[in-house]
């Protein structure tokens, strides 16, 4: 593979607003002026290397995802789809709607609006040399592991624990594969990497960054809206 593989991106926008206390799931929700879903798709749509993007969304939100498709004038998104009851359900769905021709895959959530098309293209080099990847940063807090009743059982070392972010990106076969082999295990991963992990393929972890945060809470909105207006200014 090289640069003219034709790549595609899974966007996946079928959560909801629990955790932000909100009646309008998250994606939809204004990050100065602008749905967090729209400022994520965008990142994708403009990036040259990206050959087309599935949109996964609620199955009530299907229209409205549909109609910001034709707001925005997004060209590359070629198909809107109804997620599933997990979120692994809604990739599996995704990764149905894809061209024949798509060689690279791109998973990414819809409520991560930082990532850059540098991130983007680490990627899907690093895509085309391993079996896999993610980006991923380190953490900055000691993590301990506990017991049921909130007793330490161990505290690992800082310098080989890593947050995981998005994308997470595969040869489409591979990941297609990896799937399949969950279904059948009866497998359920918290991510997509998890699932690739547990279908034998061995993931590389590249350099994310810490402002590429997944929007979920109230405070996450303010983070959000505080890296944009540091952007414009």
């Amino acid at each position: 593979m090289n640069n003219d593989s034709i790549v595609s991106a899974i966007i996946v926008a079928a959560g909801k607003g629990n955790r932000m206390g909100s009646q309008i799931s998250k994606q939809f929700l204004l990050l100065e002026g602008k749905e967090i879903l729209a400022h994520t798709v965008g990142q994708f749509e403009q990036f040259s290397r990206i050959n087309e993007i599935v949109l996964v969304s609620g199955k009530n939100e299907i229209e409205d995802v549909r109609t910001m498709v034709k707001s925005y004038g997004w060209q590359k998104v070629a198909a809107v789809v109804a997620g599933g009851k997990e979120r692994q359900d809604s990739v599996k769905c995704g990764l149905h709607a894809l061209s024949h021709q798509s060689e690279i895959v791109l998973i990414h959530d819809g409520v991560r609006p930082f990532v850059t098309e540098e991130m983007i293209e680490r990627s899907i080099d690093a895509a085309q040399k391993y079996d896999g990847c993610v980006l991923g940063v380190q953490v900055k807090d000691t993590l301990k592991i506990c017991d049921q009743n909130g007793f330490v059982l161990e505290t690992p070392q800082r310098s080989s624990l890593w947050q995981i972010q998005t994308p997470q990106t595969f040869r489409r076969e591979f990941i297609e594969k990896a799937y399949a082999k969950a279904e059948q295990g009866g497998f359920v991963g918290t991510d997509d990497a998890s699932v690739a992990e547990f279908a034998g393929m061995k993931i590389k972890v590249i350099q994310g960054s810490y402002q590429n945060i997944k929007i979920t809470t109230k405070e996450d909105l303010l983070i959000g809206a505080c890296f944009l207006k540091e952007e414009k200014e």
